[in-house]
């Protein structure tokens, strides 16, 4: 389905790419695919090829208020480590990658519509929608650098993410974590808020 949808991006690994994709910016230089387990307290997620081989794994401690965060390859070589900054006005993630560069990722809370996310550091930028399920992630001079796609409806988070400028491919899949994170905290927040508003409604 994600093959021929011009709308939804995700496609499985072994699919051709995304038409519309194609379409706006070429054949992508790569494609990698993330899955993790919905509805668990660890979160782990799996960073595969095109065949499904295990390239990158990343793994959180969510009973730390910071939310820590390591991405290592499958042979165990440290790639990045992520914090969650807590009390912001903004959803920020701060990430360290092995080398020793250092970004934050920054969304603005106060877009309605669609949701720009600011890689300070990098001068790189994540424009989307979170309820559409699809970014694109640009550098600073507006060349694009990576397309995401997150799979609707499914019992595993899985995204596909087609790699345009694979020289970057760290950095991107540190940004990829941090958004997963983003939108995990956002759904988590959602739900807390429903169910306030329910048990305030039915006293």
């Amino acid at each position: 389905m994600g093959v021929f949808s011009k709308h939804h991006r995700y496609r499985e690994a072994g699919e051709q790419a995304n038409v519309n994709n194609v379409a706006r910016f070429g054949e992508p230089a790569k494609s990698l695919f993330t899955s993790a387990k919905v509805f668990t307290l660890h979160k782990h997620i799996d960073i595969t090829d095109e065949r499904e081989n295990v390239v990158y794994q990343s793994d959180s401690k969510f009973f730390s208020i910071k939310n820590k965060t390591d991405i290592t390859t499958a042979g165990g070589k440290h790639v990045a480590h992520i914090e969650r900054k807590v009390f912001s006005l903004h959803e920020r993630h701060f990430v360290t990658m092995a080398d020793g560069t250092y970004f934050e990722v920054s969304n603005e809370l106060l877009h309605i519509v669609k949701d720009i996310t600011n890689i300070e550091g990098l001068g790189w930028q994540l424009r989307g929608n979170i309820a559409g399920l699809n970014f694109e992630l640009y550098d600073g001079h507006g060349g694009i650098i990576a397309v995401i796609g997150q799979k609707m409806f499914s019992l595993h988070d899985k995204y596909c993410i087609d790699i345009y400028k694979p020289e970057y491919e760290e950095k991107i899949i540190a940004v990829l974590i941090a958004l997963q994170h983003i939108i995990r905290d956002r759904e988590a927040s959602a739900s807390v808020s429903f169910s306030s508003s329910s048990s305030s409604s039915g006293k």
